[in-house]
């Protein structure tokens, strides 16, 4: 059995390929790999003696994650899917392809757009900072990107990781950017044709 250590980078490469994701598996690593593998081989999940040998580890902010390809291995997915969603709130079990676009904006050859958000030159409380980000994506619909945004700052662990996480959903950018940009196309000239005049 081996266990990778990957990045949340190396799962936004993973277009096209899913697996289930475990979240906040803290403690020794190979024993919820044989948990795992031990579980859903008595609820009839992993079928023909198949079993999780190619697991990866990866951290997403405080947790420790483990994602079990679907590769290699024979599933009853109906009835994966099934304790998933039973076990939601003891594993946190997510599919690797709603977790990429939900967490990490996307697959890597499909990013989702992220807004400009001034933020640089706002009062610099978090919490404003947050609300002024969450406000922007607001804006542009992305109502559950916001939620998402406020609810992950409040659990972050520092300002610093809190502005860290800000910045996955919006450019940073500064009033006086926007100001000096909007200022500099009140001023560009009109462009006449050669020998016409106003």
């Amino acid at each position: 059995m081996n266990i990778n250590t990957i990045t949340t980078d190396d799962l936004r490469g993973m277009e096209g390929k899913d697996g289930l994701i475990l979240q906040g598996c803290g403690g020794d690593l190979k024993e919820w790999v044989d948990g795992i593998n031990e579980m859903f081989t008595e609820a009839g999940i992993l079928k023909d003696g198949s079993k999780f040998e190619d697991v990866s580890a990866f951290q997403y902010g405080e947790l420790t994650c483990l994602l079990y390809p679907f590769e290699d291995v024979k599933l009853d997915i109906g009835k994966l899917a099934i304790w998933r969603l039973q076990t939601h709130a003891d594993f946190g079990g997510t599919w690797l392809s709603d977790f990429v676009p939900n967490r990490l904006g996307g697959f890597a050859d499909r990013p989702v757009e992220k807004p400009d958000c001034a933020l640089i030159g706002e009062d610099s409380n978090i919490f404003n900072l947050a609300g002024v980000a969450a406000s922007t994506l607001r804006e542009h619909g992305l109502k559950e990107q916001a939620e998402e945004l406020k609810e992950r700052v409040c659990s972050s662990g520092s300002y610093h990781e809190a502005l860290h996480i800000i910045g996955e959903y919006v450019n940073i950018t500064s009033k006086d950017e926007w100001e000096f940009g909007d200022a500099e196309r009140e001023q560009e000239p009109v462009r006449q044709e050669p020998g016409k005049s106003r």
